[in-house]
């Protein structure tokens, strides 16, 4: 085994769901507040960056923030969990098959790579049926900062498979320039998908080492990654 595939969650598995809302009400419940949730920008960030930012926004200290993470986290969990059976979440095209070509080579080890606290990674992964391919993960309860997950990503990799693997042997897959950056920080490869809020050409400035529309053409996209 040589090869190692981190995969991020929203925009790249998956698109959908009830993550937002269920985010939404645990704030409130948690704080009295969702600050404005409804304007953030939560592309490439970590659950608990998102969650600082709207309450520091909304006049929240840190000292009550850290204090609430704990009963945030329970909350959030609970709500999505509720709600996902009703609204689950959709796999992106081709991501289905391509986990399932990925699989089929005895080289390659998957994982993810999220800024999803655990939990809630695979909830949300369970719904669209997808969550079974893959032994580890690095996430944003692991770090609030995005560009420390790579190199967690490896090590908690190193002790599923025993195997160490080589960064330059490892691709991040993301649709934002949070996971090119991620990526390139921990010394891997990178892969741009452009199905989320960037194109292909806004991966590939930020330094992506490849950049696709999305996964629907199999073979191209294992002929990236594996080639």
């Amino acid at each position: 085994m040589k090869r190692l595939l981190l995969f991020d969650v929203d925009g790249t598995l998956v698109l959908g769901g009830p993550a937002k809302g269920a985010f939404h009400t645990a704030l409130v419940e948690t704080f009295g507040t969702a600050g404005d949730i409804e304007v953030h920008d939560f592309a490439g960030k970590t659950d608990p960056q998102i969650a600082r930012e709207l309450l520091r926004g909304a006049g929240v200290d840190d000292g009550d923030i850290e204090a609430g993470f704990p009963g945030l986290w329970d909350r959030y969990l609970h709500h999505l969990e509720d709600r996902l059976p009703a609204h689950p979440m959709s796999a992106l095209p081709g991501v289905t098959r391509l986990l399932e070509a990925l699989s089929a080579h005895g080289d390659v080890a998957l994982g993810l790579l999220t800024g999803n606290i655990a939990r809630g990674a695979e909830l949300k992964l369970r719904s669209a049926g997808l969550f079974d391919h893959f032994r580890m993960g690095s996430y944003g309860s692991d770090s609030e900062t995005r560009s420390e997950l790579a190199p967690i990503a490896l090590r908690r990799a190193r002790e599923t498979w025993n195997v160490d693997f080589d960064p330059r042997e490892t691709w991040v897959v993301g649709d934002t320039p949070a996971d090119i950056h991620c990526g390139r920080a921990g010394g891997t490869r990178t892969l741009g998908v452009a199905t989320g809020r960037y194109g292909t050409g806004a991966l590939a400035a930020v330094g992506a080492d490849e950049a696709l529309d999305d996964l629907s053409d199999t073979g191209r996209a294992v002929a990236v990654l594996l080639g």
